[in-house]
Order: C-alpha cells, then structure tokens, then sequence
C-alpha cells in the first residue's frame, strides 16, 4: 500500500475534456462517427505538441504533466508514459451531475492500460445538497481510493467542483461572484470533511480558485488533517479569463500545501478556435497554447523561465 499524498509541485495541463469538445467545439451528438472521434483527436495533440513545446521553452519537465482521456488521447497517453511526462487519466463519466465510473466495473483494466501518474475524478458534491447523492458518490470513490492505494501504482487526484444550490444563490442575492467568496469557500471544507469521513483519500485536490489567501489555508487545513501532511492542493483554471487565473494563483502559491495548478481551457480554448476557424495556423495554436501554459507555471513560481 503506498503512503497517501503528493506534495510536489504539479503543473498539470489538462484536455481531458470529451462532452465540451464535443458539443460546445464541434457541435456533435452521440454517437461519434470515428471520423469525428478522429478529428477530436487531431485537436488533443495540438495541445500537446504545445505541452512539449512548453518544456521546451524551460517549463521543468519533473513538475509539467498532462491530463487527457482515454476515449480521444489514448495514444498520447501512451507515448507521454514513454516520454517520462507527470501524467493523469479521467475514470469518471463526462457531464454527470453525480460520479460514476466511465467504463463500470473494469475501471481497474482501463488504469492499468495505461499506468498513469494520477487517475483523476471530478465530482459535483455540494455537503448541503442531496445526502443520498453525495453517500452514493462516497461509497464508488471509497471503491476507488481502495484499489488505487492497495492494489495500483497510481495515485488519486479528486476534482472538487462545489456548484450552489438555489437556496444558496439566494443567500447571495443571485450573484454568483458573492457565492464564491462568501459561500462556496465555507462550502469546500465541509464537502472535504465530509469526503475524508467516508474515507475517500486523495493524493492531491484539484481546487477551484479561491481570492483570499485564508481560504486557501483553511482548504490546506482540511485536506491534511489526522495526519495526511503530505497531501497536495493544486488551483483548476474553471475556463476563466487569464487576469482571474492569474490571481488565484499567486494568491495560492503563497500557502503552503498549494503546490500547483491544472489549468487547461484558459490555455487552449481561444488558440483552437481560431485555429479551427482559419485565423491562424497550426504552429501559431501549439505557440500561443504553449506560451500561455509557461506564463501561469512562471506565475505560480513567481519567476520566468529562458526561452529554449
């Protein structure tokens, strides 16, 4: 059984994204043709052809690592293994509100298909929402943080998405801005509590940016308590603008426990869609998408990297 946690830095690139490549990119309904698949494909390794580019760049190759799904980045999944990159895999089902496992009961052939560093799960867990949603949800990542610590080589990373609740919007007289500086920062540490009692251990959390420093060392608090003085909190980018991104970060980087981020659309989005749309080449998305991936590892750090 390996020790719990992850405390070195980790900056994460991730494009495992399939329903918002899909719908919001493309515009496609379920079923795929394969050459739809394939095409979502050809847009994920623009991302990491920019990832290694970035590396490149300086970016330093023991914190860089890519988060990336099965269905679209199997083989870039591969040959980041093959590479030594830091990297991540999705198990969860895209776009549910409640968790569950993309591929049911052989979850455990699909991790070890690939042996990724981190297999990562995003879970919609609201403490004061729909107790038997949030039990059920513990009891499948329970089954997960098991396997994982027990039986693979790969470590647990949980995305913890708090979405209000109307009552809850309320409070904040509809403004979603208030929610999550007033309300959703509270909310966090209560849905972590409440995790860790089911006993559901990840290595590292994936945490949706917070503005005040307090926060932060309040989540740090919650996730390393009884112990766990090893576990990692790294800052996901929630597709917001790059100001915003980039103040949530250096407001984390200050707190110890915070070692990283996973920031992915705020890089990838707008190059793609020009890219896409004829507005610019191939090579101008993998350099911008590039340049805006070093740019927050700079900012986390809080220096630059030479240019290769």
């Amino acid at each position: 059984m390996m020790t719990i946690g992850f405390d070195k830095p980790l900056y994460i690139l991730p494009f495992d994204h399939r329903g918002a490549f899909q719908m919001q990119m493309f515009g496609w309904k379920s079923p795929l043709t394969s050459g739809q698949s394939s095409q979502i494909t050809s847009v994920k390794e623009v991302i990491y052809d920019a990832f290694k580019k970035s590396i490149e760049a300086g970016v330093p190759k023991n914190k860089a690592g890519i988060l990336v799904d099965e269905t679209f980045g199997a083989a870039i999944l591969l040959d980041a293994v093959t590479q030594g990159y830091i990297t991540a895999c999705p198990v969860e089902k895209s776009g549910l509100d409640e968790f569950d496992f993309e591929y049911g009961e052989e979850f455990d052939k699909h991790i070890e298909a690939f042996h990724p560093t981190f297999c990562k799960v995003l879970v919609r867990y609201n403490p004061e929402g729909d107790s038997a949603s949030n039990t059920r949800q513990s009891s499948r990542l329970k089954r997960l943080s098991d396997y994982l610590h027990r039986e693979s080589q790969s470590r647990l990373m949980f995305e913890l998405l708090v979405p209000p609740l109307n009552v809850q919007l309320e409070r904040a007289k509809g403004d979603k801005g208030v929610y999550d500086l007033e309300i959703r920062p509270r909310l966090m540490v209560q849905a972590i509590e409440q995790i860790l009692d089911a006993q559901v251990e990840p290595d590292v959390w994936k945490i949706e940016g917070l503005d005040r420093r307090e926060d932060c060392a309040n989540v740090v608090a919650a996730v390393r308590e009884k112990d766990r003085d090893d576990v990692g909190c790294i800052v996901l980018g929630r597709a917001e603008d790059e100001s915003k991104v980039r103040r949530w970060l250096t407001t984390a980087a200050a707190v110890p426990g915070f070692t990283g981020f996973a920031v992915g659309r705020t890089c990838f989005w707008g190059p793609l869609v020009r890219w896409r749309a004829g507005k610019i080449s191939r090579d101008e998305a993998v350099t911008e998408i590039a340049d805006r991936y070093r740019t927050f590892a700079e900012v986390f750090e809080g220096k630059s990297y030479a240019a290769a």
